[in-house]
């Protein structure tokens, strides 16, 4: 079944480290297509910071029934 997981940016992680934490436990051949983006969020002080959005999607084990 080919499956998608999204992984954003936040105050307390970063999207980049848990992507590469989850694509270290697919093999290769799971891999279809992994999507980047980026964006500014603003903050109360007006100054706006980065940040990222990336998309994985995955052949998994599971089979639709």
């Amino acid at each position: 079944m080919i499956q998608v997981k999204e992984f954003l940016d936040t105050d307390s992680s970063y999207a980049v480290t848990l992507a590469n934490q989850f694509l270290a436990s697919l093999k290769d051949e799971q891999v279809v297509n992994v999507c980047y983006g980026s964006m500014m969020k603003s903050v109360l002080n007006g100054v706006g910071v980065q940040r990222s959005a990336i998309l994985v999607v995955y052949k998994s084990g599971e089979t639709s029934s």
